[in-house]
């Protein structure tokens, strides 16, 4: 994998098998587990799908395709 440049930041693109076999789309996140010189361990980050199962349990009305977007929501 390569590290490019985007925006201020910097990103690596993940290789279409990874990607098929996680099973990832894009918008999903992930977040580091842990990192050290030589590796980054990364996983699935599942905390929104919690959340949103409780305000459904609360009947709240959630639409079935919601997805929290923090960039989105600290925009208003």
């Amino acid at each position: 994998m390569q590290v490019s440049k985007w925006g201020n930041s910097l990103a690596v693109r993940l290789p279409k098998a990874l990607v098929e076999e996680l099973g990832l789309k894009p918008g999903d996140a992930l977040e580091v587990v842990s990192a050290k010189t030589e590796r980054i361990v990364l996983a699935r980050d599942e905390r929104r799908a919690p959340a949103v199962e409780r305000m459904r349990t609360r009947a709240w009305s959630v639409p079935e395709d919601y997805a929290f977007d923090r960039e989105e929501a600290n925009a208003r």
